[in-house]
């Protein structure tokens, strides 16, 4: 035995005492003995050897063996058996060290390349796998090695499967050895201490990124409805106070036109009073009664004003009004005459005749404007 062959069988007995589970029946250190009468259980397959020279390989049932001719050499299971894969160190595309191991799943298809085509074809495999795994590390960045996971054991079994076959859809890189890997799966990933710091540094920092800019888009949302709630308020006030003028531009027009027709009615009322016999006398007393408070209120203002010569003789001033409103009266019966010559001819009296035929007022009364001193 060469120190090849001392290692693996050292390597081998050390995971058989470490994990007794590990065994296979097609690891078996004695085969079964020549019993002439063979029965071969499910799922296993037995090479036989005649005069040391491969024979047959023994289904699953009742055989028979030639004695001492017919020999078992190797028993092969046919179950799906999974392979651990130690702990190895692979870097990655950004030259980030990682530990790294997994499971591998195979399956041996032909019992003679299993037993013939390599000498131990579970370590041939773990071997194969490592490898693999390591080259594909080398193609990827740390940070794929996370997300692209799935991918990463979906290559390590490309790689090691990566020829075609009539019989099973592909030849595998295993072919010569009888053994299909079915799957790859990465279990464990280990990083140093310093880059397990750095990226929960990073975790940390996207996390508070994020939370600034949940917390930006909120403080936004909010002003924003806050300048929209001011902008519905203001169109509000706005049209409250638009209708506010419309309904006050509207009473007021309401209360001018009924003050218009107080007036009209007062007008035609005084018309019809100053049509009967003693109408006149009461219009003559009222005239009289309205020239004296105006020269009372004159009185009691600061103002300098011009006034007539005679201002001491206030019952001549009285008879004057009197006179001019007997005056206008006698012209009753002249309806048509012109009001800019009445207005020139009394001028030097103080007093401003208005008539407007288009109006209810009847002729020769006086307007409401105020008496013009000069």
């Amino acid at each position: 035995m060469n120190n090849l062959q001392k290692l693996r069988t050292a390597s081998y007995f050390s995971k058989v005492f470490y994990n007794p589970l590990v065994v296979s029946t097609r690891n078996r250190v004695t085969t079964p003995i020549n019993t002439i009468i063979m029965f071969v259980p499910q799922q296993e397959a037995w090479v036989v050897e005649r005069m040391g020279k491969f024979s047959r390989i023994l289904d699953p049932g009742l055989n028979l063996l030639v004695p001492i001719v017919d020999k078992v050499k190797y028993v092969q299971s046919l179950k799906e058996i999974a392979i651990d894969i130690p702990k190895q160190s692979a870097i990655s595309s950004d030259n980030v060290t990682l530990s790294i191991d997994g499971v591998l799943y195979l399956r041996v298809l032909d019992p003679y390349l299993a037993s013939y085509g390599v000498e131990d074809p579970e370590f041939a495999i773990t071997q194969l796998a490592q490898t693999t795994m390591r080259s594909e590390l080398g193609k990827i960045s740390l940070d794929k090695v996370f997300r692209e996971r799935e991918s990463l054991n979906i290559n390590i079994v490309e790689a090691i499967n990566k020829r075609q076959n009539l019989l099973y859809l592909s030849i595998k890189a295993s072919t010569a050895w009888g053994i299909s890997c079915l799957r790859y799966e990465i279990r464990d990933i280990r990083l140093p201490s310093r880059v397990h710091e750095a990226m929960q540094m990073q975790v940390e920092a996207e996390r508070k990124k994020r939370a600034a800019i949940l917390e930006s888009e909120g403080i936004r949302e909010a002003e924003i409805n806050v300048a929209e709630g001011k902008r519905q308020s203001r169109i509000l006030a706005s049209e409250a106070e638009k209708q506010e003028q419309i309904n006050a531009a509207s009473g007021k027009a309401a209360a001018i036109l009924a003050i218009a027709e107080a007036k009209a009615k007062q007008i035609n009322t005084i018309g019809s009073s100053l049509e009967a016999n003693k109408g006149k006398n009461a219009a003559s007393l009222l005239v009289a009664e309205k020239y004296v408070k105006a020269f009372s209120n004159l009185a009691q203002t600061n103002n300098t004003v011009i006034l007539p010569a005679n201002t001491n003789d206030i019952s001549g001033a009285v008879a004057q009004a009197l006179t001019i409103y007997k005056s206008l009266s006698q012209n009753k019966t002249n309806r048509d005459f012109d009001i800019n010559e009445d207005l020139s001819n009394n001028h030097h009296d103080g007093l401003n005749l208005i008539h407007d035929e288009n109006t209810s007022l009847p002729p020769n009364t006086f307007s409401d404007n105020k008496k013009k001193i000069q």
